[in-house]
């Protein structure tokens, strides 16, 4: 396990990652019992399904986490509801 030392590993950064894995993993559950996902055609011009949106809901999660660390010296948790409220318009307008 000494080559995990030097990563800044914390109980958020845990929470995260089982985050994205019990996403994808619903996602996952969710096709077998629902198969399709039913694309729609979003704001941005893009027929997505639900693997789509998820897709882009993580990427921007992680870029607005990345960007408020990187420009904004306030606590992370602001970040993570900004990212909430990302993810939730993603998968209703996207």
């Amino acid at each position: 396990m000494d080559f995990f030392t030097w990563m800044a590993w914390t109980w958020q950064t845990g929470l995260f990652i089982v985050a994205i894995v019990g996403s994808i993993t619903l996602m996952g559950i969710i096709e077998i019992f629902r198969p399709g996902g039913s694309p729609k055609h979003g704001i941005l011009g893009l027929d997505t399904t639900r693997g789509d949106r998820l897709f882009i809901s993580i990427i921007g999660f992680l870029w607005i986490n990345l960007l408020w660390l990187a420009l904004i010296s306030a606590p992370l948790l602001g970040a993570v509801v900004v990212g909430a409220i990302w993810v939730a318009l993603v998968f209703r307008f996207v």
